[in-house]
């Protein structure tokens, strides 16, 4: 069985990042296994935990393909039409709400 090292948080060593710390180099862990973590402590709660993978093996981010960038608009664009009433919201629908404000709440739009 193997373990991983744990570091208190901010005190990782250099050559190690988060997938957030890697994709602002413009990198993605590439299929690595997981160097480390760090641990946060919570007060109440389980500690906040952040997987580390080593910098040195990350691959560069793969490029926004013209197909790519296509379904993601059509996928923002049905997110934006409510299932209620039919209309563009003109915002990506809240899943909490599962349909756009005004049929959420329709006694608050007619105040």
């Amino acid at each position: 069985m193997s373990t991983i090292p744990v570091y208190p948080w901010r005190l990782a060593p250099e050559g190690l990042a988060t997938v957030r710390q890697l994709r602002a180099l413009g990198l993605r862990p590439g299929g690595q296994d997981v160097a480390a973590q760090l641990e946060r402590p919570r007060r109440r709660r389980e500690p906040l935990i952040a997987f580390l993978y080593r910098v040195d093996l990350a691959l560069p981010v793969r490029p926004m393909t013209p197909a790519k960038r296509a379904a993601l608009e059509r996928a923002n664009a049905a997110r934006r039409v409510c299932p209620e009433c039919g209309r563009d919201a003109g915002y990506r629908i809240p899943t909490s709400l599962g349909m756009c404000t005004p049929c959420a709440y329709p006694t608050a739009s007619a105040a």
